[in-house]
């Protein structure tokens, strides 16, 4: 029997599929006054979804 999907076509068709991934870094101020920043990767449908992203302590 043959191989009916190469390597190159399984890679081609995941990156098709893929959102984009991006950091998203939010500063405050601590309780003791000092600055803290909390750090979480997040899949977007759209990359202009950005400003829209909420993440919480």
């Amino acid at each position: 029997m043959a191989k009916q999907q190469t390597f190159g076509n399984k890679a081609k068709a995941k990156k098709a599929e893929e959102k984009p991934v991006v950091k998203i870094i939010k500063g405050f101020k601590g309780e003791d006054g000092h600055p803290r920043f909390l750090e979480q990767f997040v899949k977007l449908d759209d990359i202009n979804q950005v400003d829209k992203v909420d993440i919480n302590r």
